[in-house]
């Protein structure tokens, strides 16, 4: 059996009395990628947050490398971070810091490297997704929005991460660019052995960059399978969702207010 690098068990978090993740289990097995569909306000992003230890959960397990995360913070915390990589949505590049300090900055300000060798490494990571190397004294205004998302993974892959988290990321693409991304996210998480968790509406993307679905709704995984069995799944809410019809067992606001 696959090791398992992220196994999630009967988490829950609610906001009030809004629960968001009600019961939730996942499995990532180790360098794999995982991608968790589910309609907007299900709690993809939730999850997320959880994992990374920007939510706390009020009940359940978050296991990474077979060890106990769920709530831990300070010093316990900082090491499990150091493991992780992330694409968000949008890029969320410092403005106001030229291209490479964007790429090194976990490298400069987590692991202390000095400036002229994360120059460097972030030099490289740029090259890696197709980026010359005078892109790194632009500013990320001066960048076209598939520019910024090349940077974005460049930073993302730079730490060299055991896991890589992408958040919608080809939201704002058009449908070239969102796959020359995708097919970037695949090189680079295959290129450093990574395991990767994404979340993504775009089902072009998933199917480019997963090996595993996870299908999110009410709270709970409701299916789960490899990439190949998502047209067969025999889950009339994956059948929806993939197909994006109105019509289906998710209720859409219209159709609840209708009713």
């Amino acid at each position: 059996m696959t090791d398992l690098k992220i196994k999630m068990k009967d988490v829950h978090k609610a906001f009030g009395p809004k629960r968001v993740l009600n019961g939730f289990n996942l499995d990532v097995p180790k360098g794999q990628s995982v991608v968790i569909i589910g309609g907007s306000g299900t709690g993809k992003s939730v999850t997320l947050k959880c994992i990374l230890g920007l939510m706390d959960v009020d009940k359940g397990s978050i296991l990474i490398d077979g060890k106990e995360t769920a709530n831990i913070h300070g010093t316990e915390r900082s090491k499990i971070m150091r493991k992780f990589g992330m694409l968000f949505q949008g890029g969320a590049l410092f403005d106001s810091l030229p291209v490479w300090e964007n790429v090194a900055f976990g490298l400069i300000h987590g692991q202390r490297m000095g400036r002229e060798e994360a120059r460097e490494i972030a030099i490289q990571k740029l090259a890696s997704v197709g980026l010359a190397s005078q892109v790194a004294d632009l500013l990320p205004a001066e960048l076209s929005g598939g520019m910024q998302k090349r940077v974005s993974l460049a930073r993302a892959i730079a730490v060299n991460p055991e896991i890589i988290f992408f958040d919608e990321p080809t939201t704002g693409l058009d449908p070239i660019m969102a796959d020359v991304i995708n097919d970037l996210i695949v090189k680079c998480v295959k290129d450093l052995g990574a395991t990767a968790v994404s979340i993504t509406h775009d089902m072009a993307s998933v199917r480019k960059i997963a090996d595993k679905v996870a299908m999110l709704h009410e709270g709970r995984i409701i299916w789960y399978g490899d990439k190949s069995e998502l047209d067969n799944s025999g889950n009339p809410f994956v059948d929806q969702f993939i197909h994006g019809r109105a019509h289906g067992p998710i209720m859409t606001i219209g159709a609840a207010q209708a009713a």
